[in-house]
């Protein structure tokens, strides 16, 4: 499937859901602390789950559009720290990264630590979308501040991996859990080599307690979380060097037919 099918595929099946404001949806479920749970799928799969969602789910829509666009820069150590942290299992990690809300022209600069029974804490500030790719000594400072607070000294730290994919993001009927659903998923080295998914779509459950709707829609049809990251997954597709064994699973079933372009 390309990636276009796949992305038509989803449409359609979020295209029979009521709409919901930004604002609406940000004050309903900010949710920044939070169990995440992620499932990689075919885009016939992920339709079919979108189209037994629960009565009263509905879709966030901006300017008439509800796949919206966005782009990702993560920031790591010259020797990867925050990769190998995660390709370990260590109990306190980190992801530093730049999102862009292209549609918007809005960036943030997010730090994710990860503290126990598995719960990740997002925190973010503003960020000059023309800065997206670099990391500013304001930027620099506010990782440093974070990263101390859960014990990690922070290493100096450069772009690794940039990512891009189009974003669905549903608000349950509880409106306290929600579901985003990713297509078009790409990523590019900072040497130019670029990696795409066509046919993989990235489900992700956000609720502040156990599994949701969504989760259980998923889990009778056979589906169960699944260890993928966008950072970690995609850099170790692209760089297999890297010690991967969290993501063999995915890796095996999901990047097989993935397209590479050298730079």
């Amino acid at each position: 499937m390309t990636a276009a099918s796949a992305s038509r595929t989803i449409e359609r099946a979020v295209a029979a859901l009521e709409p919901v404001a930004l604002e609406e949806l940000t004050a309903a479920a900010a949710l920044l602390t939070r169990v995440d749970r992620k499932y990689a799928l075919a885009a016939d799969d992920a339709a079919r789950m979108l189209a037994a969602l629960p009565e009263g789910t509905r879709a966030l829509e901006i300017a008439g559009e509800r796949a919206l666009a966005y782009a990702s820069t993560y920031f790591d150590s010259g020797d990867l720290l925050a990769y190998r942290l995660a390709a370990h299992g260590r109990r306190r990690r980190f992801k530093l990264r730049t999102r862009t809300y292209v549609d918007a022209n809005l960036a943030f600069l997010e730090l994710k630590t990860r503290g126990g029974r598995g719960t990740t804490v997002k925190e973010r500030i503003a960020y000059a979308p023309e800065d997206r790719a670099v990391l500013t000594e304001d930027g620099r400072a506010y990782a440093e501040e974070g990263l101390a607070v859960v014990g990690i000294p922070a290493p100096p730290l450069r772009p690794v991996i940039e990512t891009a994919y189009r974003r669905t993001t549903l608000l349950l009927p509880d409106g306290a859990t929600r579901a985003t659903v990713d297509t078009d998923l790409a990523w590019r080295l900072d040497d130019g080599t670029t990696l795409r998914t066509p046919g993989l779509v990235i489900v992700e459950t956000k609720a502040t307690g156990g599994p949701g709707s969504v989760d259980r829609l998923l889990w009778r049809a056979g589906h169960r979380p699944d260890r993928v990251s966008k950072f970690a997954t995609g850099l170790a597709a692209l760089r297999p060097d890297l010690p991967a064994n969290r993501w063999h699973g995915v890796l095996r079933r999901c990047f097989a037919d993935a397209e590479r372009t050298a730079a």
